[in-house]
């Protein structure tokens, strides 16, 4: 079972989506307030079961509408995702993954842990 963790850092509120087994598999931006963190879980949680997948890593990328989750490498060459709210906003990002299978499975985790709201 999977739970959303708010935390508090010196410029303001994150959350951490935690999949079962303990791993942190996103991670918020920076909000200013605890509320305004709370509404990006809440978004996460809406757009994350219904987001595409935009394969960046793939050429010619196909281009998705938003919300999505946009898979890339970053410039170590680290398999990463993003997910965009309906609005273009980034509400989540990964670790870095070293397999681009890796990556996919975070993103899967995504999908099956974010209707979980323990320890918000």
């Amino acid at each position: 079972m999977g739970k959303f963790i708010i935390r508090t850092v010196p410029t303001g509120y994150k959350f951490d989506l935690r999949a079962a087994n303990g791993e942190t598999v996103a991670t918020s931006e920076v909000y200013q307030t605890e509320a305004a963190c709370r509404k990006g879980v809440a978004s996460v949680q809406r757009c994350a079961t219904v987001a595409q997948l935009e394969d960046r890593t793939c050429q010619p990328v196909t281009q998705c509408k938003n919300p999505k989750f946009e898979l890339y490498q970053d410039k170590s060459g680290a398999f990463r995702f993003r997910l965009r709210s309906r609005n273009g906003a980034i509400i989540a990002v990964s670790e870095c993954y070293s397999t681009k299978n890796g990556c996919l499975e975070g993103i899967e985790s995504v999908r099956n842990n974010v209707n979980f709201q323990e320890n918000l």
